[in-house]
């Protein structure tokens, strides 16, 4: 099956893949507090805006992950305060579906929310407790969905892409990146993983041999 973009979020652990007919030839990249894809040494050129983008972002407050250029205002809004849902929604619906042939729906997620009462903890005080959350977002053609999460849960630009559950069984970036990276969905290109660690947060990479 093919799915396109694809992104696991849980309240510790999250993974984006790149699956692609069209542009197989991108990489993922870490950065100084991201993760970006772009285009392999030997890709075509192209003026497609839609194949180079930040796919991960780290906030004090939550890793955010995403198939395109609403990553970077949603982990701003995450950073200035923004409760997780407000900081996915509002992007998503502002920037809308892309503007491509397919309508190819935008996907987000925030993994290891913290110091949030609407997400990860039921007090309406955000100081208690100290168990982080996760929130899943998508903007289609035809709904923006916003979701806080309690397990893995995955959303796709095509095929699987309203959230559901999904069995991921990694515990570190590392592993997270290489599961989805693995998973048996077609025209995989490149992944990247984020989780919980330390206190703050852990990414790795996977790219195609």
């Amino acid at each position: 099956m093919y799915v396109g973009r694809v992104l696991v979020a849980g309240p510790r652990v999250g993974a984006y893949r790149v699956s692609s007919r069209s542009f197989p030839n991108r990489q993922t990249t870490e950065r100084d507090g991201a993760v970006t894809v772009g285009p392999t040494p030997d890709a075509p050129e192209t003026d497609n805006p839609y194949i180079g983008y930040n796919c991960l972002r780290l906030t004090d407050r939550g890793a955010v992950i995403g198939n395109g250029s609403h990553v970077d205002p949603i982990a701003e809004k995450l950073a200035l305060g923004y409760p997780a849902r407000d900081a996915i929604a509002e992007p998503l619906l502002a920037l809308d579906f892309e503007k491509d042939d397919y309508d190819t729906p935008r996907i987000a997620g925030v993994v290891g929310v913290t110091d949030d009462p609407t997400v990860g903890n039921d007090s309406d005080d955000p100081t208690v407790g100290d168990e982080p959350g996760a929130v899943v977002g998508t903007v289609r053609r035809d709904a923006l969905v916003v979701e806080a999460v309690e397990e893995p849960t995955l959303v796709a630009t095509y095929e699987r892409d309203a959230p559901e559950p999904f069995d991921l069984d990694a515990a570190d970036a590392a592993g997270a990146a290489r599961e989805l990276y693995d998973h048996e969905y077609e025209h995989r290109v490149c992944a990247a993983g984020v989780a919980v660690a330390d206190g703050g947060f852990e990414t790795a990479v996977v790219n195609g041999e």
